[in-house]
């Protein structure tokens, strides 16, 4: 029998000694009514949850837990996308409301749900601003963080919602300079709003950078040079030495660039009247590829004032075996040599090109399940409707 004095550590609570905190890359209306959720809390140490069109679609899916709602939904003639709505909306409140003492004893710093702004918008800056208000006031809870794509058009709607005091996670970073321009854009909501003579004490913002679809991408390219064959040894290394690296590489040096950008006076001056810092949130963190660790991107990553945000898997693994340290400053001169590395001509990769791609396979990623959703709610609602 195992009692408490043997009982084995959960590494994810160990983490938040380290400044780091673990919020869950999962949310269903099943884990909210079991329980689940506050135990995960209580004894996991999961200090947040995301949400996001894909993880929706399969939550809603073929899942009769919504029935009740849907039907109530026709009952009052409601249009799909207000169905839709109803139903996520419904469960992000209750996950905020699960999530309130952590919000509280954090005095804001964790126990936030995300939710994204419909992914059909993403290059529209006015829209994305609309319904970014809409949400947050439908919603109605304080803990809750409204998603914003990291695209051209959707920064210039963080500046002006977090001016509003608006809580926002701009989502879909994979470049270095994205992040950049990402931090920039909070900073100058948060001076525009302290402009008119507003509180920016209570607001928070997560800078969430992707990483696995990085290696994924890039270790395609390097496997399908691979298979062409190569000149010789030195430069077949040369090529594996980039496997599955470039993507911690990135946040590394993403990382190095938040120090700078929240170290400056500048932000200092924010500081000074009670301004949070906009933490880099660590996406995209299962591993694709079974030859890696299937923590590497926990592991490697630890560091003061971030977040990582975890599939139940994940969770699962890293309870069981992440071996946490305050790594992320180590090796960071080998990131910037890596990332330059790929200018080599015999690896020949354009990083740049790659970000901008995964960017837009992130949006058309959470359109399709959006889309597909609403299909299956009109094919619910149409066997539920009274002919």
């Amino acid at each position: 029998m195992t009692d408490k004095a043997t009982k084995p550590k959960n590494h994810l609570v160990e983490i938040k000694d380290y400044g780091q905190s673990i919020w869950m890359d999962n949310l269903t209306r099943d884990m909210i009514q079991s329980g689940e959720l506050k135990q995960l809390i209580e004894n996991g140490g999961i200090r947040g949850i995301t949400s996001n069109p894909s993880i929706f679609e399969k939550a809603i899916k073929g899942n009769a837990i919504y029935d009740t709602d849907i039907e109530a939904g026709v009952k009052a003639k409601l249009p799909i996308d207000k169905i839709y709505e109803s139903l996520i909306f419904d469960d992000i409140r209750n996950a905020c409301d699960i999530f309130k003492p952590v919000y509280e004893e954090s005095n804001g710093l964790d126990g936030y749900v995300s939710i994204e702004v419909p992914p059909v918008i993403a290059h529209d800056t006015e829209r994305t601003i609309e319904e970014a208000r809409r949400y947050y006031q439908d919603i109605g809870r304080e803990n809750v963080m409204i998603k914003i794509p990291g695209t051209t058009r959707g920064l210039p709607a963080v500046e002006q919602v977090i001016s509003e005091g608006i809580n926002v996670n701009v989502t879909l970073l994979f470049s270095v300079n994205s992040y950049v321009e990402t931090a920039w854009a909070y900073i100058r909501g948060l001076e525009k709003r302290l402009a008119e003579g507003k509180d920016i004490s209570k607001i928070a913002s997560v800078a969430s950078f992707f990483l696995s679809r990085i290696d994924n991408n890039i270790d395609k390219r390097i496997d399908e040079k691979l298979k062409k064959g190569v000149d010789d040894i030195a430069m077949e290394a040369k090529l594996k030495a980039v496997k599955g690296k470039v993507a911690i590489a990135n946040a590394k040096i993403a990382y190095q660039k938040y120090k700078e950008i929240f170290g400056s006076d500048r932000w200092q001056a924010l500081a000074a009247k009670g301004a949070k810092v906009q933490r880099l949130l660590w996406a995209s963190t299962s591993t694709k590829d079974p030859n890696y660790s299937d923590v590497m991107y926990v592991d490697a990553l630890v560091g003061p004032d971030t977040v990582n945000t975890l599939p139940p898997n994940t969770i699962e693994a890293c309870a069981d075996h992440c071996a946490p340290a305050n790594r992320i400053d180590l090796e960071v001169e080998e990131a910037y040599n890596l990332i330059e590395n790929l200018k080599d001509p015999e690896i020949d990769i354009n990083l740049d090109e790659v970000m901008s791609n995964l960017l837009k396979e992130g949006i058309d990623k959470f359109i399709q399940p959006y889309q597909s959703l609403i299909s299956s709610l009109e094919e619910k609602v149409n066997r539920l409707s009274p002919v």
